[in-house]
């Protein structure tokens, strides 16, 4: 795996680590307690979400916690609306163990929702609220909730998976509605009944229920984002959602009760749910929740809830970058990010133009056992991990990890890109789906002795020294030609360094005729731009090895992505480099010396023949 070259590798040296230790040493007493805080939680500890917010709700009951559009709500005030509606559910025959399916848009009603849900020990099935018909009647199947409960505007997607529930196990279970904000859209619909009309006159004591959970309980099923085939429903115990908090919140981010957090990511994902509310909650800071990312409105949402920090995925950085410059980019109060996905090429410009002194880069996955932070504010990582992982040598072609010949696997050297393993123990189990026939095809066995076990995270990162790695790419989007390994995540950093490239997305298709995969490339070009396909070739001949360079370029007007913006490649990989539409654009790199040409009909029958070979 030593192929991988681009301008972004970077290892870090001692100095490197040192110097960001010094900058870092005012908070080391609050890393160190977090530190303490994280080794002495144990699946038998008592404590979850709900008793969590509890307890900050006790503590400081004035003090605010939630900000959405005209909406404002106290700590101790969401207590009581929480309160009742878990009573409400528990008057419905919801206990521990139980789902809860939840359907809604991002406001305070979702929140208080699955605070309710965990606070009598149930699991809150965090659905998609843009799945319809056959994919949101195959999550309903995964996680079979004995309750449902829908917001107003997600009850037109609800009704389209009806006619392919017809062999549910739970067709019969309870169907419960929330009104959207201004309430009173609609009159009821038939089947549902109003959740927070009939949870008016509950109860607002505090649940006995809630502090008798420990951090082995399960608290939601989240979702896999789906790029590939039908979304896997993964659980999250309250052990996890518990120490991402503490690792990321307290550790990593510093907040505290006087700061607030910008969320404009979907709750139904592990980004919002698992990062942004448990930071919140375990350090009783505030958070200013938006319906939805708006790249117009995020500034200026940040500046009207006087967020100090927010959290992102990548994607919603590169949207904000590619906004004209403003005279106010700066002019904002956030100090720290918590994310993923901040991809290398823009990390330097994003934080130097909007001026943010620390990137908390974070790495985990939905179903995996590890998780890394940038607690360090290291540049262009990852950053750590306290927990037992390796980086091993990885077989592109038939993507497979290498074993040598003592019959166990290799770690590869700092600077090497390898497949990211991470032991599963007692103190880091694997939760995995909730078909548990899909667990075992993520593990590995007798990986470096008899008997121990590993979680495949199917990623492949740089080893960048003192347990810090780098992201690279997901093993499948990284493609072997010419005996070369090529990083898709690379060749789309090089090519976004060209003029008027809104988007890049790089895959391996196959070509009749050859080995391995051929680089292609679908563009979308900023809009009133033409492309140049000479201009472009010049441009990326330079930046990348021969075999690096793609020998197929779509032009495409938008590419399909996932709600967390993930773009879906695999159509694109379907469509090739065939035309799907008459007037497709596609070009083709035939001869080094001519450059990109219009692939036309008579070019592609020769390249299907094998009369053409690259």
């Amino acid at each position: 795996m030593s192929q991988y070259k681009n301008d972004y590798k970077q290892t870090h040296s001692l100095f490197d680590i040192v110097k960001a230790v010094v900058k870092f040493t005012p908070r080391l007493p609050q890393f160190v307690a977090s530190n303490i805080q994280l080794a002495r939680a144990t699946p038998n500890t008592l404590a979850s979400p709900g008793a969590i917010f509890q307890q900050q709700a006790t503590k400081q009951p004035s003090a605010h916690f939630l900000s959405f559009e005209n909406e404002r709500y106290s700590y101790g005030e969401f207590n009581l609306l929480v309160n009742r509606l878990a009573h409400t559910l528990k008057a419905q025959g919801i206990g521990k163990g139980d789902c809860v399916g939840v359907m809604l848009e991002n406001r305070p009603a979702l929140i208080a929702l699955v605070l309710a849900v965990n606070k009598i020990g149930a699991i809150a099935g965090m659905l998609n609220h843009k799945q319809q018909e056959n994919v949101l009647a195959h999550s309903l199947k995964l996680i079979q909730p004995k309750l449902l409960v829908v917001g107003e505007e997600c009850l037109a997607a609800m009704a389209s998976a009806q006619p392919y529930l017809n062999d549910w196990d739970n067709a019969d279970a309870a169907h419960f509605y929330i009104p959207d904000q201004p309430a009173g859209k609609l009159t009821r619909p038939p089947n549902y009944t109003n959740l927070l009309s009939l949870s008016a006159a509950a109860s607002n004591q505090n649940p006995v229920e809630t502090g008798t959970m420990t951090l082995a309980d399960e608290c939601y099923y989240v979702f896999t984002s789906g790029t590939t085939g039908l979304p896997k429903a993964a659980p999250m115990t309250n052990l996890r959602w518990y120490k991402a908090g503490i690792g990321f919140g307290k550790m990593s981010m510093g907040l505290k009760s006087s700061d607030t957090l910008y969320c404009c990511l979907p709750l139904y994902h592990n980004t919002a749910l698992a990062i942004g509310l448990s930071c919140v909650l375990t350090t009783g800071a505030s958070m200013a929740l938006a319906r939805r990312f708006s790249v117009h409105n995020f500034w200026q949402d940040i500046r009207q809830y006087n967020a100090t920090s927010f959290v992102y995925i990548g994607e919603v950085c590169r949207y904000l970058l590619n906004m004209p410059e403003q005279q106010n980019d700066r002019d904002h109060p956030i100090r720290v990010m918590v994310g993923n996905g901040l991809r290398a090429e823009i990390w330097d410009e994003f934080q130097q133009r909007f001026g943010i002194r620390r990137i908390c880069e974070l790495y985990g996955a939905s179903e995996g056992n590890i998780g890394f932070v940038n607690a360090f504010n290291l540049k262009r990582t990852v950053g750590f991990s306290p927990m037992n992982f390796r980086v091993v040598s990885f077989d592109v072609d038939n993507e497979t990890p290498i074993v040598g010949d003592n019959g166990y696997m290799q770690q590869v050297q700092k600077g090497e890109v390898g497949l990211l393993l991470s032991e599963v123990s007692k103190k880091a189990p694997f939760d995995g789906y909730t078909k548990k026939e899909a667990n075992e095809e993520k593990l590995l066995r007798n990986v470096f002795k008899p008997g121990d076990c590993w979680f495949n995270t199917g990623d492949l990162v740089r080893l960048q020294g003192f347990r810090h790695v780098a992201f690279v790419d997901r093993v499948g989007d990284t493609f072997r030609w010419k005996a070369e390994n090529v990083a898709t995540t690379e060749v789309e950093a090089e090519i976004h360094s060209f003029q008027n490239i809104v988007e890049a997305v790089v895959y391996g298709v196959k070509v009749p005729n050859t080995d391995g995969r051929a680089g292609m490339a679908s563009l979308i070009i900023e809009q009133g731009r033409r492309f140049d396909p000479s201009e472009f070739y010049q441009h990326i001949k330079r930046k990348l090895p021969d075999y690096a360079v793609p020998l197929f370029v779509r032009l495409s007007q938008y590419h399909e992505t996932t709600t967390t913006f993930k773009v879906k490649k695999t159509e694109l990989k379907k469509e090739s480099f065939r035309p799907v539409q008459p007037e497709d654009a596609i070009y083709v790199l035939i001869d080094r010396a001519l450059g990109y040409v219009p692939l036309n009909a008579e070019i592609l029958a020769d390249i299907e023949s094998g009369n053409i070979r690259f």
